[in-house]
């Protein structure tokens, strides 16, 4: 399993496995995917650079969602649908 930083450059590690990538922000898969699937997941940490690495692997990775704040509650734009935020949501690609 490689790593390097990439995404982000605090505390922040991409890693491949067996053709699932792994964005790490501190010790959380902020992102994890592979060829079908995107899963997102906080930790529990649902600060603007949580988030910040999200949208930066979304970009990098042209994996076509984007999370937001509104209200203080957490949101996700993919394929064109406005979906409240839940650690551990499963996203298709």
């Amino acid at each position: 399993m490689a790593r390097q930083n990439a995404v982000g450059t605090h505390a922040t590690t991409i890693s491949t496995d067996d053709g699932v990538t792994f964005v790490c922000y501190h010790e959380t898969d902020v992102v994890q995917f592979g060829s079908h699937t995107i899963v997102l997941d906080s930790g529990g940490w649902r600060t603007v650079t949580t988030k910040l690495r999200m949208n930066q692997t979304s970009q990098q990775f042209d994996l076509g969602f984007q999370v937001y704040q509104k209200n203080f509650e957490w949101f996700v734009d993919h394929q064109g649908k406005t979906i409240a935020f839940a650690d551990g949501m499963v996203l298709t690609r």
